[in-house]
């Protein structure tokens, strides 16, 4: 059986804006922003110039914006 490469990812990059109660999340380098999309569910893509999805944006993290957050839980899981 051929061994597997290892493949090195990108830092994912989580980004939560209280004052416009947004979420961002980046799996490559947020200066190679060059398009977003809305999707239309409240969730706007962010593309590189190849088209290939860099990121996304959450509208409305939280259903009542003016919480206040000092930290977010987050998980990793790797198989």
């Amino acid at each position: 059986m051929a061994k597997a490469k290892e493949q090195k990812l990108e830092t994912v990059k989580i980004h939560y804006d209280s004052l416009g109660n947004t979420l961002n999340v980046w799996f490559g380098d947020p200066k190679k922003e060059f398009i977003s999309e809305e999707t239309g569910d409240e969730v706007v893509l962010n593309k590189d110039k190849k088209g290939k999805v860099i990121g996304f944006e959450k509208l409305n993290f939280f259903k009542h914006g003016n919480a206040v957050v000092k930290s977010l839980p987050v998980e990793v899981f790797l198989q």
